[in-house]
């Protein structure tokens, strides 16, 4: 077992790491950060679109029934609907950070700590295993960590802010790995639950948050986030169709 942790550990690690991928517009003047960040939370948009419908959600239902699957991921959506509504963030109009990239944060970080626990059992099982799953799982977090670099620019963040938090939202999947290995057979149903409840909160984030901002948007430039979006959109439903989940 020790083998296993390991490497359980170690690709934890590396995954975590994808939270300083925003470090590279330390590189780029402002005006060319705010062209990106547009772009990159349509693409947002649509990869979290496309991970909720595509892998989050077939995924629960391979392992429990449709009621409670649709039934915790409304859940997911009503909560935030809720949280916003109670602290009035949605539509600030002043406020310095938008907290919808609060709200990003915490969906990423109960994600990551989910894909903790898959990439933990995954290695249990095989270490092959582990590393297949390794890699679908660092395919896909790399474009939507680009994403919400994009969202938290967006919403009011410096970039050091942007990227100490992305790291600090991408390293719960190292949580998620301890309690994966360490917890094995004893929280899988309570696991089952959390999966399309954090489906629940990715819908809620990309239609009332992300698409919105979409909308502002004209001519050319319009045009330009719907096809990152649809992009976002493709490689999500690539990734299920290639990787089976």
């Amino acid at each position: 077992m020790a083998g296993e942790f390991l490497w359980i550990i170690g690709s934890a690690i590396l995954d975590a790491l994808l939270g300083f991928v925003g470090v590279f517009s330390l590189w780029l003047s402002q005006r060319d950060l705010n062209k990106i960040a547009h772009v990159l939370m349509a693409f947002a948009a649509g990869s979290l679109l496309g991970g909720a419908f595509f892998h989050l959600l077939p995924e629960s239902l391979e392992k429990i029934d449709a009621e409670h699957v649709f039934t915790f991921a409304l859940a997911g959506f009503v909560l935030f609907i809720l949280l916003e509504s109670y602290l009035h963030w949605h539509h600030c109009k002043e406020c310095p950070i938008h907290p919808f990239s609060y709200i990003m944060l915490i969906g990423d970080g109960v994600h990551n700590f989910l894909g903790g626990i898959v990439l933990a059992a995954s290695f249990l099982m095989s270490i092959p295993l582990g590393i297949a799953t390794l890699i679908a799982i660092i395919a896909h977090e790399l474009p939507q960590q680009l994403g919400i670099f994009g969202v938290l620019i967006k919403g009011g963040f410096t970039r050091n802010k942007a990227i100490i938090y992305s790291f600090i939202a991408q390293s719960t999947i190292i949580l998620g790995a301890l309690v994966g290995y360490f917890l094995a057979g004893i929280v899988g149903g309570f696991i089952a639950l959390l999966v399309p409840f954090a489906a629940g909160n990715f819908i809620y984030i990309a239609s009332s948050d992300l698409i919105p901002e979409m909308h502002k948007e004209e001519g050319w430039e319009r045009i330009k986030s719907l096809f990152v979006f649809f992009l976002g959109l493709a490689l999500m439903w690539v990734l299920r169709a290639h990787g089976g989940g």
